[in-house]
């Protein structure tokens, strides 16, 4: 499972704002080329190569009475391993996870970004939004909704105690009033989606001081008994220049819910956020409330959207089938489309065949090699490797900054080979 973000206009017949110019990684999926190792600074390619083999070691399991080796940080980036410093109950299915990276003087990233989780005793990787803001500080929070059936979020609730470290990987995503900013925002959430909301809200008003803020805040939960910080809520609700709206489905069984109740629907938009074609929107929230969320938007005459949505990954073996069952070149018993180039796997000794219109991670698990990756479409940053040389188009959604693409870095799930090219792994 990941996040997806997507960026959009919703009512074509509104009048967009200019497009804000921002930097190649911020404006969300794009093609970039990897340069070859030869015209990249000789230092950052060495130091890059030499983060991947610590973090590939870091996500081994030890061998029993071998002593773990601690990895080569960057202080730059958020990944590592992180000491659990603080463990709240939000709700009766939900913590809150304080963090702290204890290498980096403060944890510097965007509101609304997430971190890769991985969990090697489980051999699963998981990415979670950071639902603090950025304070200056080496801590950092994740808020996890327990989730039937899942092995990750029911490890954290159930296993995971202050104390212990997990391995994080980030910050990755573009779902951030960072990368959007506005004077006036509407923020859209149901459930666990509040909390790369919350993230922005905290940050915005730490940065302005609640002077300038303009904020329309509208939330859905299920019961009121589900609503993730609650008391925050109803203390932002007091602020001036902020609207907190909060709808309930139903009853529970401890509280009769006395406030708006069942699913945002267009009169209410239009009764509690009246300016809503005015302000840039951040919607998260499951797939369900994404596409009722989305037409009630387009009839408010929303232009500038942004959402972001917890998705199900294809599996790799899905993956592989669905692209040889649409004729996908560069697979076994599919026609070359493009032209076809070899692709040469350092650490494997492997050498496969790819044309180009065939990603690198398709190639390689056709042609049976193991690959880590988890969103496959250029998000989580799982599959994240070092092209040694050659080029390829990357199009991917965040899950790779700027300094690792300089360094050489890529992610195979989102590039297609524009030549030949030597990958380590």
């Amino acid at each position: 499972m990941r996040y997806r973000h997507s960026t959009f206009g919703a009512a074509a017949e509104c009048q967009a704002p200019a497009p804000t110019v921002l930097s190649p990684i911020a404006a969300g999926k794009g093609i970039f080329r990897v340069p070859t190792r030869n015209r990249r600074p000789v230092a950052a390619s060495a130091q890059s190569v030499a983060t991947a083999a610590q973090l590939f070691a870091t996500t081994q399991p030890a061998a029993p009475g071998s002593t773990a080796v601690e990895p080569q940080l960057d202080p730059e980036l958020l990944t590592g391993f992180v000491d659990v410093v603080g463990i709240t109950d939000v709700t009766h299915d939900v913590k809150t996870f304080e963090l702290r990276a204890a290498w980096m003087p403060s944890v510097d990233f965007a509101p609304g970004q997430y971190v890769t989780m991985r969990i090697p005793e489980l051999g699963l990787e998981r990415c979670y939004s950071i639902s603090s803001a950025p304070f200056g500080t080496n801590t950092f929070t994740i808020t996890v909704k327990r989730v039937a059936g899942g092995a990750v979020s029911t490890y954290l609730h159930d296993t995971v105690r202050v104390g212990d470290r997990i391995h994080v990987d980030g910050p990755y995503g573009l779902f951030s009033t960072s990368f959007h900013p506005a004077q006036r925002h509407l923020f859209l959430s149901a459930g666990s989606g509040i909390t790369p909301i919350m993230s922005m809200v905290r940050s915005l008003l730490a940065r302005q001081g609640g002077s300038v803020t303009d904020i329309a805040f509208v939330h859905s939960a299920a019961t009121p008994v589900d609503i993730i910080f609650r008391a925050e809520l109803e203390q932002l609700a007091e602020l001036a220049g902020v609207s907190v709206t909060i709808l309930c489905s139903r009853d529970s069984d401890s509280e009769t819910w006395t406030g708006r109740r069942g699913r945002l629907d267009a009169r209410t938009l239009a009764e509690v956020v009246p300016d809503a074609a005015e302000r840039e929107t951040f919607v998260c929230g499951p797939s369900g409330y994404m596409d009722a969320v989305r037409p009630l938007l387009a009839e408010a005459g929303v232009a500038q959207v942004h959402e972001e949505s917890f998705v199900f990954a294809t599996a790799p073996a899905d993956r592989v089938a669905r692209a040889r069952s649409g004729g996908r070149a560069g697979l076994s018993g599919a026609a070359p489309a493009g032209a076809c180039h070899t692709i040469d796997f350092v650490g494997s000794a492997r050498r496969i065949d790819c044309d180009s219109d065939t990603t690198v991670l398709d190639a390689a698990l056709d042609a049976g090699l193991s690959m880590p990756s988890s969103c496959s479409e250029g998000a989580c940053g799982t599959c994240k490797s070092t092209l040694v040389s050659g080029e390829v188009e990357m199009n991917h959604a965040g899950g790779i900054r700027p300094k690792e693409i300089a360094a050489g870095k890529f992610l195979p799930c989102c590039s297609t080979p524009l030549s030949d090219l030597v990958v380590e792994r």
